[in-house]
């Protein structure tokens, strides 16, 4: 299962941090990714980290979140982390994370991110 947590109502230019805590599977086998879906639109690729230790060259970002959100992941903790700097209207979405491996797809429940004044 994947557990998302930490969204919330920010004004812009603020900053949340999301949490999806994972339990059942191996987590250090798995690619992690975020995933947002806002109102009348397709599920869009926010940011993906790859498994193992060593992630150098393993992460990558949409265009419209690269220089403000940081995805991370703990492995011992077994979380995946997405921190959101200079949050701005158009980042309000749902946002879910997922796990893959192979053809593996599994996929968590969103937490809302709703950026207004």
């Amino acid at each position: 299962q994947l557990q998302a947590s930490g969204g919330g109502l920010v004004q812009p230019g603020g900053s949340l941090r999301l949490s999806c805590e994972t339990s059942g599977i191996i987590f250090t086998k798995y690619d992690m990714d975020w995933y947002r879906q806002a109102p009348g639109k397709q599920r869009e690729l926010v940011a993906s980290v790859g498994k193992g230790i060593r992630i150098e060259g393993r992460i990558k970002y949409g265009d419209s979140v690269k220089g403000r959100f940081t995805i991370s992941r703990d492995n011992a903790g077994n979380t995946l982390y997405l921190q959101m700097n200079k949050l701005e209207p158009e980042d309000t979405a749902v946002y879910y994370c997922h796990a893959r491996w192979g053809t593996v797809d599994v996929w968590g429940q969103g937490t809302l991110v709703t950026v207004s004044s």
